[in-house]
């Protein structure tokens, strides 16, 4: 029995397939970590949801931020943008049923040492406080509130933590930390226009995983989102976004021994986002 975490997705169903195959993957015996952004801009999002909800119990899925996308979009409370790719899904005569499951994923993962999120966790935050955190705006997404608080879901305000937010700003930052992370400063002040890596940093922000005083650094954080910086293996934090809809890779890295696969992306070679 082994336990894989897989990179980014974004609807690249062939490569999916093909890394597992590679790792020689069963449902009956393994398990899989995805890290989020199951869809969007690869070629057959409907195909990587509908395999990934037949795994069942096999796979563990957080939301990442292209996944919150889907959601607004299928509500109306968003159009696609260009570059957006996710018209099967819409019109997919099982959409209900997979944005209703794609509603019902957390935003945090933790088991024994290991941290699951999308893009990371703020330096302020244990584990325990980013668990709490990530169960409260999955009990809204789980309410009947939810169509509304998707209405006010994007902004980048508050920019920083502060343990008195309340509602709906709260909730926004936490989806924003759990999604959309990558600098920020050591009290919590998050920067999420720049995508670029260490070298581009804001004056006064670093990268999350590089504060001294991060209070989640005794796990090992495994995440994605952050495609810049391409695989990046340290002892505490994997991130496993290698750029596979931007031509790159899909990465899966078993988490008992570390040891990474990788397949070769089928999209075109693509200039990966800049700030």
């Amino acid at each position: 029995m082994a336990l894989y975490a897989i990179g980014d997705i974004q609807g690249c169903h062939r490569e999916f397939r093909d890394l597992l195959q590679l790792i020689g993957f069963s449902p009956a015996r393994d398990t899989l970590w995805l890290v989020g952004d199951l869809v969007n801009r690869g070629p057959d999002s409907l195909a990587v949801l509908r395999d990934v909800i037949a795994l069942g119990d096999a796979a563990r899925v957080v939301l990442g931020n292209h996944d919150f996308h889907l959601l607004t979009v299928a509500a109306g409370l968003r159009r696609q943008h260009r570059g957006d790719t996710l018209d099967a899904v819409l019109a997919a005569p099982d959409r209900d049923v997979l944005v209703r499951w794609l509603t019902t994923r957390p935003l945090l993962v933790a088991e024994d040492e290991l941290v699951m999120v999308h893009a990371g966790v703020l330096p302020p935050w244990t584990v325990a406080t980013a668990a709490a955190l990530a169960r409260e705006v999955e009990a809204v997404l789980a309410s009947p509130d939810s169509p509304r608080f998707l209405s006010v879901l994007y902004g980048n305000e508050p920019h920083a933590w502060r343990d008195d937010l309340a509602g709906d700003a709260r909730w926004r930052f936490i989806v924003n930390t759990f999604t959309r992370l990558r600098f920020c400063t050591a009290a919590g002040e998050l920067e999420l226009l720049e995508k670029r890596g260490h070298a581009h940093a804001p004056a006064g922000f670093r990268p999350w995983f590089d504060h001294p005083s991060r209070r989640s650094a005794r796990a090992t954080v495994v995440c994605g989102h952050w495609s810049t910086l391409d695989l990046m293996l340290a002892p505490n934090v994997l991130m496993l976004d290698s750029g596979c809809v931007w031509g790159g890779t899909l990465t899966a890295v078993r988490l008992d021994d570390r040891k990474v696969f990788q397949v070769p992306s089928y999209q075109p070679l693509a200039l990966l986002p800049s700030g």
